[in-house]
């Protein structure tokens, strides 16, 4: 069984995903490659993914078509409004949700502390599962560009769902277990796409009140994260000790972090680690901060599934630290304090 560790400084790695991927990899370029995305999983729970088979065109068409969504009336936006936990799909404006650690009352302190979140998004999940759990796309009659939006997300939604399973295949590995011990956890694919926009902010906003941000810290509720940043920044991390570490941009590299429920699947093995979006760290010479993109794509264990702590997480003869839950209960129960 892997070895613990842990490490009150954290350093993010550039984890190349290819010696994994590649058919003519020798087995031991693919366990050291799986090791190496476990130990950031461990130590500092992000790293940077390189060398993935996501083309940068399609990132960048997701980008743009991103920007063409949120440059929308707010009426239309308004229209396609998130609905409920347990669906999880649909718009959120600007205040509306409050990333947060805790309860509704946590949430509410928090508001309180650091303002609202300055961000609008859209969530988008499996197309397939029909009404109560449906995704709130825009009409063509709305929006010329209405029928490319969706099919290009759910081409994106498909693709980040391929990456996720290989992801976990390497965490397998890793962890000396059959590579396919994760294929039955990851096989509908109950995963959310999130479009974010940071609208331009005036530098007053975040001088006015000091503890301002856009995205206030929080963990991950899933088993693992995928994020595509542009160059604008203001991601960071924190450290063991209580600070805060910047998540720089990378060109061609996907940030992937470890959520809360990987954390308690691997009995805390994993690291979730929390996070925040703030002003960007270079001040412009300009009055006002740009807009800010990003996209999310929040992997989790299919929903049907009991999620008990994974073999060779735990030391013989301890008991796990937690009791098993249902994956898609746990999500709700978590979703419905952000809201």
């Amino acid at each position: 069984m892997p070895s613990r560790t842990t490490s009150d400084d954290l350093a993010i790695p550039l984890v190349d995903i290819s010696p994994f991927t590649s058919p003519s990899s020798a087995p031991s370029s693919r366990l050291s490659a799986a090791r190496s995305l476990l130990h950031a999983f461990r130590t500092s729970g992000f790293l940077y993914l390189t060398s993935h088979a996501i083309p940068s065109s399609t990132i960048a068409t997701t980008f743009t078509y991103s920007a063409q969504f949120f440059a929308q009336s707010q009426d239309l936006k308004d229209s396609l409004a998130w609905y409920s936990p347990e669906a999880n799909r649909g718009y959120s404006g600007m205040g509306l949700e409050k990333v947060s650690q805790g309860d509704h009352d946590a949430v509410a302190a928090t508001r309180e502390e650091e303002g609202q979140d300055l961000k609008e998004s859209i969530e988008i999940g499996r197309d397939d599962e029909g009404e109560g759990r449906h995704n709130m796309w825009p009409s063509s009659s709305s929006w010329a560009e209405a029928e490319q939006f969706r099919s290009h997300m759910l081409a994106f939604h498909a693709e980040c769902k391929e990456l996720h399973k290989t992801i976990m295949r390497m965490l397998a590995l890793a962890l000396e277990l059959e590579e396919s011990y994760f294929d039955e956890y990851t096989a509908v694919g109950d995963n959310t796409l999130r479009l974010l926009h940071y609208p331009e902010q005036e530098r007053e906003v975040f001088q006015k009140k000091k503890g301002q941000v856009r995205a206030g810290a929080h963990s991950d509720y899933g088993s693992v994260t995928l994020l595509f940043q542009d160059e604008r920044g203001g991601l960071q991390v924190q450290d063991g000790k209580g600070g805060w570490r910047d998540v720089t941009p990378i060109q061609g590299a996907i940030v992937v972090n470890a959520g809360d429920l990987l954390a308690r699947w691997s009995n805390d093995m994993v690291k979730s680690t929390i996070h925040r979006v703030v002003e960007p760290p270079t001040p412009p010479t300009a009055a006002k901060h740009p807009a800010r993109y990003s996209i999310a794509y929040f992997c989790n264990p299919d929903f049907q599934k009991t999620i008990a702590t994974i073999p060779n997480t735990m030391p013989e003869g301890e008991s796990p630290k937690y009791t098993a839950v249902n994956s898609g209960e746990y999500l709700v129960q978590r979703l419905s304090a952000t809201y």
